[in-house]
């Protein structure tokens, strides 16, 4: 195979990709797709990147793994901090305060585009930490990569992912081996690890909190309106919704409010 996908090869496969998950290759992001499927036919012995089209457009399966491998999963604990901050200091003191005046108790947190789960155990540690003891949270933590959902399932990580995490949280939420560190049960029954492709439905309803970040940067600006669309359908009244730091909804047709607090921006369902 040679060092770069021909145009027309290339022009196929960013074709089908989009089709199939809303996630955008262009000139500027081009060499991920080409390393990632030149990885994909070595691993599965096949000779020419027109085989391995056939193969993705025949079987289901296929299909999902290339979508796995061509996704960037970049993610730590605790990721941009302030967002933690507006979550505990902001978002869950209306959430309690509603929650009580309306007698149910219990909070959904969709984590989308979770990769190996170290979102939705950090907001997990926080909602137990910042929650009363009496409320019940659910978290949904979906992604498009079957292999890091299956490292967030299993909930263990290398001593080098959890740097971020301080040490109180680390003690009281990990337990330590000799080659890292075990989410306990506690943290974990909380989290539902799912998959799930951003093009499609979740299903999901009534949501409270929607964590997207670092999402939409793949997705053209027809994908993004599709996807903040479908947030909108599945989040309850007066909910919130963080995206990246580097993302916005400036421009967009939606009816997302922006919330600017003294941690960081974010948007709320308010109609």
């Amino acid at each position: 195979m040679s060092d770069l996908l021909k145009t027309d090869e290339f022009e196929k496969f960013s074709k089908i990709i989009y089709e199939k998950s809303g996630i955008t290759f262009s000139s500027t992001n081009r060499s991920i797709l080409d390393s990632r499927l030149k990885e994909l036919l070595r691993s599965k012995k096949i000779l020419t990147v027109e085989d391995y089209y056939t193969l993705i457009t025949s079987d289901e399966e296929e299909m999902k793994a290339m979508l796995d491998s061509v996704t960037t999963n970049l993610t730590r604990f605790f990721r941009n901090i302030p967002h933690f901050q507006t979550l505990q200091n902001y978002v869950f003191p209306i959430l309690i305060k509603q929650k009580k005046t309306s007698g149910n108790k219990s909070i959904k947190i969709w984590s989308a585009g979770c990769s190996t789960g170290e979102e939705p155990y950090t907001i997990a540690m926080i909602a137990k930490e910042k929650l009363p003891s009496d409320f019940k949270v659910e978290i949904t933590a979906s992604d498009l990569s079957l292999k890091s959902l299956m490292v967030g399932r299993q909930g263990f990580y290398a001593a080098s992912k959890v740097n971020g995490i301080p040490k109180e949280y680390l003690d009281k939420y990990f337990t330590a081996t000799a080659s890292g560190y075990q989410v306990n049960p506690d943290l974990k029954e909380m989290i539902h690890f799912d998959y799930h492709n951003l093009k499609n439905d979740s299903g999901l309803r009534n949501v409270d909190i929607v964590f997207c970040r670092n999402v939409l940067i793949y997705f053209d600006e027809a994908a993004q309106k599709a996807v903040i669309d479908r947030f909108w359908n599945s989040m309850a009244l007066k909910s919130h919704l963080f995206i990246g730091h580097s993302e916005s909804l400036f421009g967009m047709d939606t009816k997302f409010e922006f919330v600017k607090t003294e941690w960081a921006c974010l948007y709320r369902k308010n109609l």
